[in-house]
C-alpha cells in the first residue's frame, strides 16, 4: 500500500470518527452546541497536512449538513468555519514546527483563531439567517458567544493535545503512517504529563459548561 493510499485510508477514517462523535456527545448551551469532532479533524491535520485536515472538515460538516444538521445553511458555514479553522490552524503550525512545543503552539492558537472567526460569523451570518438585530447578537457576546467558543476551542484543544500521540502511535504500529525520524515530539514522560493536564483541562471545561453556563448533555442523537 503506498503513501498516498495510506493518507486517504486515515483521513477516511478520521472523518467516519468525526462523523459519529456528532451523534454519541453533544452538549447544549441555549441554541450553541458542542461535539468534539473538531478535535477528531484537528488531528487528521496534525498527521496529515492542513490540505487533509481542512479537506475532512468540509467533507464531514457536507455530510452533516445532508444527513442530521438541524440548522440547514447556516449551520454548514458556521460548522466549517470552526472546524475548518481549528484544523488549519493545528496543521499548518505544527506542519513547520513538528516538536513537543509545536504541538503545544499549534492548539492554544488554534483556540484564540477559532474564537475570533466565530465572533466575526456570528456577528456577520447570525443576524442575516437567524433574523436577529445585530445589536442583539453583540449583547450576547459578553455572556454566551465569547465564553462558548473559548471553552469549546479550549476542550478540543485539550482533547487534542490528550489523544495525538496515543493516536498516531497506534497508526504507527500498525503501519499505516511512517516512523518520522525527525519528529521531536515523541511518546515519552513528557507526553503522559501532557495527556494528563489534557484530560484536567478538559474535565475544568465540561464542569464549566455544564454547571457555570447551565448546558445539557446530548447523547445518541437521533
Amino acid at each position: 500500500m503506498n503513501q498516498k493510499i495510506k493518507k486517504m485510508s486515515v483521513a477516511a477514517m478520521l472523518c467516519a470518527l468525526a462523523f459519529l462523535s456528532v451523534f454519541v456527545f453533544r452538549i447544549k448551551v441555549q441554541f450553541l452546541t458542542y461535539d468534539v469532532k473538531d478535535a477528531i479533524l484537528a488531528i487528521a491535520s496534525l498527521i496529515l497536512g492542513p490540505v487533509y485536515g481542512v479537506a475532512s472538515a468540509a467533507v464531514v460538516t457536507l455530510i452533516e449538513f445532508l444527513t442530521v444538521s438541524e440548522t440547514g445553511v447556516y449551520g454548514l458555514i458556521m460548522n466549517f468555519a470552526s472546524s475548518g479553522t481549528f484544523a488549519l490552524t493545528c496543521g499548518l503550525i505544527y506542519r513547520f514546527r513538528r516538536t513537543y512545543g509545536g504541538a503545544v503552539a499549534a492548539n492554544l492558537s488554534s483556540v484564540f483563531s477559532v474564537t475570533a472567526v466565530m465572533m466575526l460569523m456570528n456577528l456577520w451570518i447570525t443576524p442575516v439567517f437567524m433574523g436577529a438585530p445585530r445589536q442583539a447578537v453583540i449583547d450576547m457576546i459578553p455572556s454566551l458567544l465569547l465564553p462558548f467558543n473559548l471553552l469549546k476551542a479550549g476542550m478540543n484543544a485539550a482533547i487534542t493535545l490528550a489523544i495525538y500521540k496515543p493516536f498516531v502511535t497506534g497508526l504507527r504500529k500498525a503501519h499505516l503512517l511512517p516512523d518520522e525520524g525527525g519528529d521531536a515530539y515523541r511518546f515519552n514522560k513528557r507526553s503522559v504529563v501532557t495527556i494528563v493536564l489534557s484530560a484536567l483541562a478538559a474535565a475544568v471545561i465540561l464542569v464549566v459548561m455544564l454547571v457555570v453556563m447551565n448546558g445539557q448533555f446530548q447523547w445518541l442523537k437521533g
